[in-house]
């Protein structure tokens, strides 16, 4: 049997081909880099989760500043929360059903129910702040939060909304994973664990965990943006909401705030604020110019300068103005910009300053540096720089520590072997 040939075209019926765009090589190129950025933002998604310590930061202060909240207005519960409240359940329930709200201080009229939700509700906001059960715990204090601002929301600013809003993002973050109860218990569990080889897992319950952790790393960086956003829109639509006004750009609007009897905690203060006008009209400015860039200046380091400007801002309106709630709740908010290095770095910070100024020393026969040091190596191949000492035991010099990551597991694997430098 012989080998047929292709059949080949006559020269007539071959298209002429003409030279080759000069744009071709153009589009291959910006294709492959939006492929490109687009693996990027996959991985960045899908690959670690972001910003855990900021999370926890975000968590710690929202969960702390609603505590004070609940115990400052302890006293008068009743008059605003309460049965005693002028705008009374019913009120709200009809509100309710124009509105869409819903709160769990409206299930009941009983003074028992009442004193119970608000115990609940202080109880939760502890347990929140020390992260214990984060997961069911952010939940909770979101009902929380949402039921005590939709049961007197006409006596709400905008600070409350802040905290509203931040209640419900957090529940979508894994803020428990850094300076919490839930840490400290997953630390313990690893280091009771030791070096022990992980149980053999079938292949269906091998996918379904990674599929888990995949789905919580999605959900929690989907958080960590969806939070970065919103304090990005509310810079950004206050600056140029000042920029439209006839005040801010005369530079007076300053000059008119500070003489409100209505935010005039120390009215000596304020009236002594208010006799420098080239200092106010030049900080009003500056407010303006500093809310309009923020979404701007975010990926570069002067973004420290301006959280610099933002912070003595919040500072000046807490304390002229008489706004803790609304100052406390954006300067938490903006502590969500502060990269995780700089969190990691300040209690290294503390402790060279407290051992420099003589706080905080050693414990004597105990060496500096970590607690514990997980056995290096393979267990079944002993280590080299083992010595043999009087005592018929063996010294065993320490290996390097393999790198810092977030799962067990993976830093088992990224553990050096014995013998290696």
């Amino acid at each position: 049997m012989g080998i047929e040939q292709p059949c080949r075209p006559s020269p007539a019926t071959v298209a002429p081909q003409g030279p080759q765009s000069p744009g071709t090589p153009l589009v291959g190129d910006a294709r492959q880099w939006l492929l490109g950025q687009v693996g990027a933002l996959w991985a960045l998604f899908t690959g670690r989760p972001v910003s855990l310590y900021a999370a926890s930061v975000l968590r710690i202060g929202y969960g702390l500043l609603y505590l004070v909240f609940l115990v400052r207005e302890f006293p008068h519960r009743g008059e605003i929360w309460g049965p005693d409240s002028p705008w009374t359940p019913a009120l709200a329930k009809q509100l309710f059903e124009q509105t869409g709200w819903n709160s769990v201080l409206t299930l009941s009229d009983n003074p028992a129910y009442f004193e119970f939700c608000y115990a609940m509700a202080v109880a939760t906001s502890v347990l929140f702040v020390l992260g214990w059960r984060t997961r069911v715990m952010s939940v909770l204090f979101a009902v929380v939060v949402i039921s005590f601002h939709a049961r007197s929301i006409f006596m709400t600013d905008g600070g409350d909304n802040l905290v509203l809003l931040m209640a419900v993002y957090l529940v979508l973050t894994a803020c428990g994973r850094r300076w919490s109860l839930d840490a400290r218990r997953d630390r313990l569990k690893s280091a009771r664990a030791g070096a022990a080889p992980e149980p053999v897992r079938g292949l269906y319950a091998q996918e379904l965990r990674h599929a888990r952790v995949t789905l919580t790393t999605v959900v929690h960086n989907c958080g960590v943006f969806v939070i970065a956003a919103q304090v990005c829109f509310l810079y950004g639509s206050a600056g140029l909401y000042k920029v439209q006004g006839s005040t801010w750009g005369g530079g007076t609007a300053l000059h008119y705030a500070l003489n409100l009897e209505l935010f005039q905690p120390w009215p000596v203060l304020s009236h002594l604020v208010a006799e420098f006008p080239m200092v106010i009209a030049i900080t009003g400015y500056v407010t303006v110019l500093v809310q309009v860039a923020f979404p701007f200046v975010l990926f570069g380091r002067l973004k420290y300068p301006v959280l610099a400007v933002l912070l003595g801002m919040h500072i000046g309106i807490a304390v002229l103005m008489g706004l803790p709630l609304f100052s406390g709740a954006m300067i938490i908010a903006d502590a969500a910009f502060l990269p995780d290095r700089f969190y990691t770095f300040l209690p290294r910070l503390w402790r060279r300053a407290a051992q420099r100024t003589g706080m905080r020393q050693a414990a004597p026969g105990r060496a500096t540096g970590s607690g514990s040091v997980p056995a290096q190596g393979r267990p079944e191949l002993p280590a080299p720089q083992d010595q043999v000492v009087p005592g018929g035991g063996r010294s065993c010099s320490a290996h390097p520590m393999g790198p810092v990551t977030d799962h067990p597991e993976a830093e088992r694997h990224e553990r050096p072997r014995a013998g290696s430098s």
